[in-house]
C-alpha cells in the first residue's frame, strides 16, 4: 500500500463492512464454492453476486478456477487470506446472539467440536491466555495511523431485502452493520472505544459534517450500542459513551484491525499497537472456547449454523 493514503484498516473495513461480503464468507466456509450454490442459498441478484465475487477474487479472498469448459464454468475457492476470516464470523455470531435477541430469527448455539459443549468465544491474549476487554489494553497509532487514513472509503453497506422465491431470510445481522456497515459508525465507535466522548471530540477527530455526525451518534444510541449521558465538566453539555453491548462488541473491532494488519501490509509500518496491560505482552488476541479454555480453530466449529 503507498504511504500517505488509506491504511490497511481502511481497506479492510471498506471491504469487510458489506453484509453480502459476510455472507458469501460464511458459505464459502461452510463449503459451498460454485456461483449456483450462492445464487441458490442466498436473495441476492445475479448482478450482485457477480459483482461481489469479482471483488473478492480481485480482493484475493477467493480463487476463480474453471471446473467445466463447454460452457464455460468456474468455482470459487476461498484463499488461505479469505480463509482467515473465520474468528470475525464468530465474534460477530456471539455478539448478536448475546446482546440482540430480539432478533425474529433465531441465532442457533454453536457447538465445539473439541469439548463437544455449547460455547461463546473468548477473547484472549496470546501471551498470558486471559481474556481482555478494551479497558485492558494501552493503544498507540502506529506509523501508518491516525483518523484520517483509517476512515474507509468504500462505502459498500447493503441493506437486506428479499427477492421472493421461497427463500428463508438468510441476511447478516443488522446491528452488526449498523456498526461495521456504516465508513461514519464504525469510526464514531472506534473513536469511542479510543477515549472520545463529547460531539466536539467526535467531530475534530473524524472531520465528520456535524448534521452527519448527529445522526450517527442518535442511530448508535437507538440500537443500544452508546448512551448520552450528562458531561462531567458541564452537565448540559452531553456525552456519549459505551454501553454494555458497545464494549461487548471490541473482538469485531480488534479482530478486523488483526486481519487488516496481516493482510494488507503498509511499508510505513502498523496502523495500531497493542499491550496487554496485566502482562505487559504486546497484544496480539485469540479466540478461546469459554467451556474448556482451549483455542479455537476454524476446523472446530461448524459456520453452517451461523445464520
Amino acid at each position: 500500500m503507498p504511504d500517505g493514503g488509506p491504511n490497511p484498516l481502511s481497506r479492510a473495513i471498506g471491504l469487510l463492512g458489506d453484509e453480502w461480503t459476510l455472507l458469501l464468507l460464511r458459505h464459502a466456509l461452510a463449503g459451498s464454492t460454485r456461483y449456483s450454490d450462492f445464487n441458490a442459498q442466498l436473495p441476492i441478484s445475479n448482478a450482485v453476486l457477480t459483482n461481489r465475487l469479482d471483488t473478492m477474487v480481485c480482493e484475493s479472498l477467493m480463487e476463480r478456477r474453471v471446473y467445466q469448459r463447454n460452457p464455460v464454468r468456474s468455482e470459487y475457492l476461498l484463499t488461505v487470506r479469505g480463509r482467515s476470516t473465520w474468528p470475525l464470523l464468530v465474534v460477530i455470531w456471539a455478539w448478536e446472539r448475546k446482546w440482540v435477541p430480539e432478533h425474529a430469527y433465531a441465532t442457533p448455539p454453536m457447538i465445539h467440536q473439541v469439548c463437544g459443549r455449547e460455547m461463546s468465544p473468548l477473547y484472549c491474549c496470546t501471551a498470558c491466555k486471559e481474556p481482555v476487554t478494551a479497558a485492558d489494553l494501552h493503544t498507540r497509532w502506529g506509523p501508518s495511523g491516525g483518523w484520517s487514513r483509517s476512515v474507509p472509503e468504500v462505502t459498500t453497506r447493503r441493506r437486506s431485502d428479499s427477492r421472493g422465491g421461497g427463500k428463508g431470510p438468510r441476511f447478516f445481522y443488522p446491528d452488526t452493520m449498523a456498526v461495521f456497515g456504516n465508513r461514519w459508525s464504525s469510526a464514531v465507535v472506534g473513536a469511542a472505544f479510543l477515549g472520545a466522548h463529547r460531539f466536539s471530540d467526535f467531530q475534530s477527530l473524524l472531520g465528520i459534517p456535524p448534521s452527519l455526525l448527529a445522526e450517527r451518534l442518535a442511530s448508535l444510541c437507538d440500537r443500544g450500542i452508546l448512551e448520552q449521558v450528562e458531561g462531567e465538566v458541564r452537565p448540559a453539555w452531553k456525552a456519549y459513551r459505551l454501553t454494555g453491548k458497545g464494549l461487548g462488541f471490541f473482538p469485531v473491532v480488534a479482530i478486523t484491525v488483526e486481519w487488516a494488519q496481516r493482510w494488507y501490509t503498509s511499508p510505513e509500518g502498523r496502523v495500531l499497537d497493542w499491550t496487554h496491560a496485566a502482562c505487559g505482552a504486546p497484544f496480539i488476541g485469540t479466540l478461546a472456547c469459554d467451556r474448556c479454555r482451549k483455542p479455537l480453530t476454524g476446523s472446530d466449529i461448524d459456520l453452517s449454523t451461523i445464520d
